[in-house]
């Protein structure tokens, strides 16, 4: 009844829906919406309550506090959706909405001394939340009053190297108990990092006026930090850095029945399309961010940004389709390692979908040493691999107009070095369909004319139980070209 009790508190008019939410049964470790807060206006935003029906500890996660640290919100949305064993864990993932979707760290259209969201908070016992947002996010805190608050950030660079930043650190409120934890998530996390300058070290107290020392100081929440490192190191890398901390406390709570790669709920019957975009070595920086801006125009989608050690583990199984972007297959492919190339290939084969664009497509074809080959395509004229890039015209054949884009004659799309594929005629795969063929060519660098020319340009295959789309040229970076993205995905997923 306590627990319960916390949660009928009234806040900006929704005492009756936060009461239903408090009030309906939950089973074991089971995530529900709690009442959106700041309600109406544009900052809104969802939080989660996964309320283990068992005694235990509450905790309470937040990312998205900073625009541009977009890591902690990723690693939030997915720690929801773990399975909690006893007590409570409440997530707020994307904090500040408006900044997060212009990935700015301060809040869009106010004061300079207001637009920091992570410094309006209150400093005194009479001090007042400077913001509509913080004090909702206030207001949230001490109607959930948990035992434990963790504030996702990142630093731009690591502090080890620039002491002005606080990237690859864990800022500990001077409370008993929170430094124990802050050294044992160090141990774990640090396990991962290879370049000792790179390593998380701790540090402390939060600084006032931040949600983390308010919190500590206001209510004697035990708080931390969590700051990974946004120089040079991919989303997935440090998405998943948040998750080991966490994971790594929730574990020493005893509170935790997920494994820390899982990053979608488990619950199907939404029939959203669940799309994992590979995102670590050999992939250009592009290419994600703009499979994720094409994918959002599909109606009822998740996207997860991977890595290999996700695939290395298994957490494909979470997915419908897994999407290999433009950069360097060989990088890839050596990235992955055989470990990650053969997730790949079973995943497809038991029915998991494939879209590889430009660099993805060279990685599933048949006839490279590091190939996944799981469709039935060789890349011809390998010397001359470096053609160039710039615009070319692909024509869509009948069945393409069908999958993919119902347009007629010539279409315009950026070219840069993908993959001139032919039949691999290899009797264990069946062969591929041509979904659209160049019309003109690149050909610099010594590659000879005419080898281009009517060659596929966008293939489909199966293999196994699954689906395989690649596409030489790149669609995902070609202004108007969205809709033939998203059909491709759909089509992979068996849509």
């Amino acid at each position: 009844m306590v627990q319960q009790g916390k949660r009928i508190l009234s806040y900006f008019g929704t005492v009756v829906l936060v009461c239903l939410v408090a009030l309906q049964p939950m089973s074991h470790g089971q995530s529900g919406p709690g009442a959106p807060i700041a309600q109406g206006t544009r900052w809104q935003t969802q939080y989660y309550i996964t309320d283990s029906n068992e005694p235990g500890p509450d905790v309470m996660i937040i990312g998205g506090v900073h625009g541009n640290e977009q890591a902690g919100a990723r690693a939030a949305e997915h720690i929801r959706h773990w399975k909690i064993t006893n007590g409570r864990l409440v997530v707020l993932p994307r904090a500040n909405v408006p900044a997060l979707n212009a990935n700015k760290r301060s809040m869009p259209d106010l004061p300079k001394e207001r637009s920091n969201l992570n410094r309006n908070f209150p400093k005194n016992d009479t001090d007042q939340p400077k913001c509509t947002l913080s004090k909702a996010i206030w207001d949230l805190v001490r109607s959930e009053e948990p035992d434990w608050l963790l504030d996702l950030h990142e630093g731009a660079d690591f502090t080890q190297v620039n002491s002005d930043s606080v990237g690859s650190s864990i800022i500990a409120a001077e409370m008993p108990e929170v430094g124990d934890h802050a050294r044992r998530m160090l141990r774990v996390l640090n396990e991962t990092v290879e370049d000792a300058n790179k390593k998380f070290v701790l540090k402390g107290p939060p600084t006032r006026g931040s949600l983390a020392r308010a919190a500590a100081d206001r209510l004697n929440t035990k708080t931390m930090i969590l700051e990974t490192t946004m120089k040079d190191q991919r989303i997935s890398r440090r998405t998943r850095q948040h998750r080991i901390m966490v994971h790594c406390f929730l574990s020493s709570l005893g509170m935790v029945g997920s494994d820390m790669d899982v990053l979608v709920g488990d619950d199907k019957s939404d029939d959203a399309i669940r799309v994992a975009i590979y995102d670590a070595g050999g992939v250009g920086i592009k290419g994600p961010r703009n499979l994720e801006q094409d994918l959002r125009g599909i109606e009822n989608v998740v996207v997860r940004r991977v890595g290999v050690p996700e695939i290395s583990g298994g957490a494909l199984d979470q997915f419908d389709v897994v999407v290999a972007p433009g950069g360097s297959a060989s990088k890839q492919a050596l990235a992955l390692g055989g470990d990650g190339r053969g997730a790949i290939v079973e995943f497809v084969r038991n029915g998991g979908g494939y879209a590889g664009f430009c660099a993805g497509a060279y990685l599933a074809s048949n006839n490279y040493t590091w190939s996944l080959k799981i469709v039935d395509a060789q890349v011809i004229d390998r010397k001359h691999w470096k053609r160039g890039a710039g615009q070319v015209k692909i024509e869509l054949t009948g069945q393409g107009r069908a999958i993919l884009y119902d347009r007629p004659g010539l279409i315009g799309i950026r070219y840069a070095n993908g993959p001139i594929l032919a039949p691999a005629l290899d009797p264990n795969i069946p062969d591929f369909e041509a979904l659209a063929h160049f019309r003109t060519e690149i050909a610099k660098n010594g590659a000879p004319e005419g080898v281009m020319i009517d060659t596929p340009a966008i293939i489909t295959g199966r293999f196994g139980k699954g689906r395989v789309f690649c596409s030489s040229p790149h669609p995902e970076s070609t202004k108007g070209l969205e809709p033939l993205v998203r059909r491709a995905i759909q089509w992979a997923a068996g849509r």
